[in-house]
């Protein structure tokens, strides 16, 4: 029986052929429209030549790997991607969330954890089943909810889903310390994992695409121990 919010279509990239095809029956009974490419350069063809609601990438492949893949789609697209990566493999997960993956989920994967993961990805993508979001502002941090869109100091600032969904927790608890735990089930949707980081990947990325504030810190600011704090601006920060 297929579930009504899907019939997203969904680019799954991944040189395992026997094991895509797995992946790609099981999602197309839970309602997804799946394609799939077997190497990151058909994936990055695939992705700029039809339109795509969401990535699932595979960082080992072939060739050019899912993580060079990323860095070039990245330049180009906002496309909400989920990397698979090898069970233990930190430090792909690591840079893959700092290239600009949206979450990721190790392999061997459970296929009803990858769609429930790609569901979460896609409603925070089309901002759908969060309280209803209206313009939020903080000094020269400007978030319009109509776009979706965010600028600082009037320049236009390109996030992901997960960092924009992020920015819009932060916004709206400015100058109160938000835990990890609560980012993790408000923007990713899930409970917080003993050794996730990728908390503190997303939050960095959302630093760096701030800048910093006149006193040449960064607005957002760590709690030891308890989560990130977004502080209070001027109008002229």
């Amino acid at each position: 029986m297929l579930r009504t919010m899907t019939n997203h279509r969904i680019l799954l990239a991944d040189d395992d052929v026997e094991l895509a095809q797995l992946l790609r029956d099981f999602l197309t009974r839970d309602g997804f429209d799946v394609v799939l490419a077997h190497d990151a350069e058909s994936a990055l063809a695939a992705a700029r030549a039809h339109a795509f609601d969401a990535l699932v990438l595979d960082v080992m492949m072939p060739g050019r790997s899912g993580l060079d893949a990323l860095r070039e789609l990245r330049r180009e697209s906002p496309l909400p991607v989920l990397m698979l990566t090898a069970l233990g493999e930190d430090i792909d997960r690591i840079l893959g969330l700092e290239l600009g993956a949206d979450d990721y989920i190790p392999k061997p994967c459970n296929p009803r954890e990858l769609a429930a993961r790609l569901r979460a990805v896609l409603r925070r993508a089309h901002g759908e089943g969060a309280e209803a979001l209206t313009d939020l502002r903080n000094g020269p941090i400007a978030l319009r909810a109509a776009s979706r869109s965010v600028s600082v100091n009037n320049q236009p600032v390109a996030l992901t889903a997960t960092e924009f969904d992020l920015l819009v927790l932060l916004l709206r608890e400015t100058g109160r310390v938000v835990s990890k735990e609560r980012i993790s089930q408000s923007v990713l949707g899930r409970p917080l994992g003993p050794f996730d980081r990728s908390i503190d990947v997303h939050v960095s990325n959302l630093r760096r695409k701030l800048g910093d504030a006149p006193d040449g810190t960064s607005p957002i600011t760590t709690i030891h121990r308890s989560g990130y704090l977004l502080r209070q601006l001027g109008d002229d920060a």
